[in-house]
């Protein structure tokens, strides 16, 4: 399950830095860079 974690953020960090260079998805960008900092701040939590 942390492995599942750590890539569903990376792809959400990877798509946030995507979007933030097209700038076409507006405020989507913001709310997938929350989505994998929360995503990573769980697996760190839940491995120790």
């Amino acid at each position: 399950m942390r492995g599942l974690l750590y890539i569903i953020a990376v792809i959400l960090v990877i798509g946030w830095i995507f979007g933030f260079f097209v700038n076409h998805a507006g405020g989507l960008i913001h709310i997938l860079l929350v989505i994998a900092i929360i995503a990573l701040l769980l697996g760190i939590i839940r491995r120790a």
